[in-house]
């Protein structure tokens, strides 16, 4: 029981559980915003009856929907007949007032259609006049943008640029953002850029221009500067010169001389440079028209881009620069070329100087100063090379003068130049090489010209001649009565000469060099000692070693240069006057002229030994003895006879040859005679030598020994002379009187009669001498060998020769 009423209550919490679902299900069925998809999906999935149920009780619901419309429709239903009769009696009324209403609308408009007509013809004109003073004052004010760029207009056909652009700057700021409004006024905005552009770009055609014009007419400025700088300095030049005009007229004659004649010439000069400086003066100005730097420098700082305009003016003249400043291959062939090289430069920097005095800012010193020192070092670079192939002073010598002028030139426009004038020193010492090369042809030429004689003079006149070219002096042959001869020949004056005018060539090129007179002394003294210790040395130790130069040539240029040697005082003075320098009160440089002579003396009397030598080999190679002779002829031969009279007049020709010179060539001489003969004695291809040779040779060397007693040349003393023939003459005593026991017993005392006699020539003349003998001996008799003298003297010789090679080995082992 118990268990049926537990079932019952558990089916009726059930039923009321599934009603409380279905009234949820209908409550989300009614509300507008959850969807209907989960709630039917819900009902439908519960039990198999529950949409049987969910529908019962959705036509319940409905039911109870129904029921409460209809009350409610039932409660209004009178209110909404009352309405609907109020409605309709107001119905007509509204009809009656519509037509009022258009009855008086009609009427309204036909009697305002007039003032409606008057009102839009008033309303028209205010209109038109508020149009018209619009107009008006926009036209006042478009006016003077209209004016100013007609204005711009005109400016830009006639070229004034640098105008036109200050109208341009007015427009854009004054008068342009008053009607900018206006489209015509955006084309004229748009418009002046390019105007801009196109004066920048006819400015920068101008510049150019103006470029190219300058590098064309460089020349002609950097000429006229030129021109204008050395017409300056040859006037002031002048004007000093002119005041001390009687310096110096006590000085050498040849100086005094020269002075005038430069004088006369340089006041010439003056007065036509006088007639010059009368005309006017051009500068760079007059010869280049320089408005387009200007136009164009304005033009670019008011568009603002002045920067950019220094740059490209200085990258294109340094572009100019490097042009100018590159030479042509054959420069050094002619000064001309030199002459148009130096004015392109100088017109080159007059240009740059002129635009750094009249702009601001374009160049600036420090610009021009970086410009210089790079040209200067290429200048210093292009001359070091081109001077170096000239090989003519003459244009060396004008090359130095133009670079002075062009220095003087750039160093009057504020620009450096030392290094120029350092220049000028290297090149100083190549003009001195070219120099030393021509005047060493001239010494060549004045050699191979002499006759190598005495000059001969023949009266009073022709003397005076000579010592002007010449400071010779000589009592003794001024007592003499013409005709005479001088000491010297002719090329020592002529060489004299040349000297005084090599130092004149030297001396041109240290003028204006802004050097002072003692260093100018000492250039032409060091010049004038290369000049003789080198050139002029080298042309007399060329000279002496030439063949065709006999001895009697040789002594004449040792004369000669002794006279050269005492002229080199006056040489000394001659540099001195023309500097004038002192050379008491100023350590000055001295001329080696001594020690350069004296050389030239030495060579000379080498020479003469040598060709002593030479002559005397000559007569020893004709020489024809014969070896086997059995006797003597009983006079000397008759080669020796020749070679003694040669001996004889050519040391009659030393006569005026210093005295050690003489008996230094005769003792050579003697030497080398003695030496000669010995050789031919000991000769290895001479075998065998009889005694009758050597009697025939004793003769000989008589005759040698009697030459030098006879004192060929004077100041000898004693018998000095003939102790050049004493070792043969103690060999041949040694064999003609066959003293060998005496030989053999003194041998190596100072006592020694035979002293000179050495044991090796000894043995090698007895060997020749006994193979004579045994030759001899054998011709003369078959039976000489048995004869006992013959014997006798055999072993003897056999004996002597065993003692003379013991003595030969003592030596040797000693040795």
């Amino acid at each position: 029981m118990a268990r049926k009423s537990k079932s019952n209550l558990s089916e009726l919490y059930l039923e009321e559980n599934k009603d409380q679902i279905y009234e949820n299900a209908l409550a989300e069925v009614q509300s507008f915003e959850l969807p209907l998809g989960t709630t039917l999906r819900s009902v439908y999935d519960d039990q198999p009856n529950a949409h049987q149920r969910f529908m019962e009780k959705l036509d319940a619901c409905i039911r109870n929907h129904d029921r409460e419309i209809e009350k409610m429709c039932n409660f209004h239903h009178q209110g909404f007949v009352d309405a609907i009769t109020e409605l309709l009696k107001v119905r007509a009324d509204a009809e009656k007032l519509k037509v009022q209403v258009t009855d008086t609308n009609r009427r309204l408009q036909d009697a305002g259609k007039e003032v409606i007509a008057q009102t839009e013809e008033i309303i028209r004109c205010r209109v038109q006049q508020r149009n018209i003073t619009t107009v008006v004052e926009k036209l006042r004010l478009c006016l003077p943008v209209l004016e100013m760029y007609s204005k711009l207009k005109e400016q830009m056909n006639v070229k004034r640029y640098y105008s036109a652009l200050k109208t341009m700057e007015q427009l854009e700021h004054l008068y342009l953002p008053r009607v900018s409004q206006y489209r015509f006024c955006q084309i004229m905005i748009e418009n002046l850029p390019k105007l801009r552009e196109e004066i920048k770009e006819i400015s920068m055609s101008d510049l150019k221009d103006f470029l190219e014009s300058i590098r064309k007419h460089s020349d002609r400025i950097g000429e006229t500067a030129m021109k204008q700088a050395q017409q300056q300095k040859t006037f002031s030049t002048a004007l000093q010169k002119q005041n001390n005009v009687n310096y110096g007229r006590n000085m050498h004659l040849g100086r005094s001389r020269i002075l005038e004649s430069k004088n006369d010439i340089t006041l010439k000069r003056t007065f036509e440079d006088d007639d010059e400086h009368e005309e006017e003066v051009l500068t760079a100005q007059d010869l280049v028209d320089f408005s387009p730097v200007y136009r164009c420098l304005h033009i670019y700082s008011v568009l603002g881009d002045g920067e950019i305009f220094e740059n490209y003016y200085r990258k294109q003249r340094r572009k100019q620069a490097r042009l100018v400043l590159q030479p042509q291959s054959s420069m050094h062939e002619t000064v001309e070329g030199y002459r148009r090289y130096f004015s392109q430069i100088v017109g080159f920097f007059v240009v740059e100087d002129h635009i750094l005095h009249v702009t601001q800012g374009l160049v600036t010193r420090t610009y021009t100063d970086e410009l210089w020192n790079m040209a200067l070092s290429k200048i210093i670079a292009v001359l070091r090379t081109h001077s170096s192939y000239c090989s003519d002073p003459d244009l060396v010598l004008e090359l130095k003068n133009l670079i002075v002028v062009f220095a003087d030139t750039l160093q009057g426009y504020g620009f450096p130049v030392n290094r120029l004038f350092d220049l000028l020193f290297e090149i100083r010492d190549q003009y001195n090489e070219t120099l030393l090369k021509k005047w060493s042809g001239l010494f060549r030429d004045i050699f191979e010209a002499d006759n190598y004689s005495p000059i001969p003079v023949a009266n009073e006149e022709e003397y005076k001649i000579v010592i002007s070219k010449f400071p010779f002096q000589d009592p003794e042959l001024d007592k003499q009565s013409f005709p005479k001869k001088l000491p010297m020949s002719q090329s020592v004056p002529q060489i004299y000469i040349q000297v005084k005018e090599f130092i004149y060539a030297s001396l041109k090129f240290s003028e204006s060099l802004h050097r002072s007179s003692t260093e100018i002394d000492d250039m032409l003294r060091k010049s004038t000692n290369l000049l003789l210790t080198r050139t002029l040395s080298s042309c007399l130790q060329n000279l002496i070693k030439k063949p065709h130069i006999g001895l009697t040539e040789l002594v004449q240029i040792i004369i000669n240069t002794t006279h050269l040697e005492q002229a080199c005082k006056y040489l000394e003075d001659f540099i001195s006057n023309i500097t004038n320098i002192s050379q008491v009160t100023v350590h000055t440089a001295r001329l080696y002229g001594l020690s350069t002579f004296k050389d030239a003396r030495h060579a000379a009397e080498g020479e003469i030994y040598t060709k002593l030598n030479q002559k005397i080999d000559e007569f020893i190679q004709i020489a024809d003895y014969d070896w086997t002779m059995s006797e003597s002829d009983g006079r000397a031969s008759g080669y020796l006879m020749d070679l003694i009279n040669f001996l004889r007049s050519t040391f009659q020709v030393f006569t005026h040859l210093p005295g050690k010179v003489a008996q230094t060539a005769c003792m050579s001489a003697c030497q080398h005679l003695s030496t000669s003969l010995m050789q031919m004695l000991l000769d290895s291809e001479l075998k065998q030598i009889s005694m009758g040779a050597i009697q025939q040779f004793n003769l000989d060397v008589i005759q040698c020994e009697l030459f030098a007693s006879s004192e060929p040349v004077p100041g000898f003393q004693g018998d000095t002379l003939q102790l050049a023939f004493i070792d043969l003459r103690q060999l041949l005593d040694l064999f003609m009187v066959w003293d060998w026991s005496t030989y053999l017993a003194d041998y190596g005392q100072a006592t020694s009669k035979y002293l000179r006699v050495n044991p090796g020539t000894a043995l090698t003349l007895l060997e020749k001498v006994h193979r004579g003998m045994k030759d001899s001996s054998k011709k003369n008799n078959i039976f000489a060998q048995f004869r006992k003298n013959d014997r006798d003297k055999q072993k003897l010789i056999e004996t002597v020769v065993k003692q003379l090679r013991s003595l030969v080995n003592g030596m040797s082992q000693h040795a």
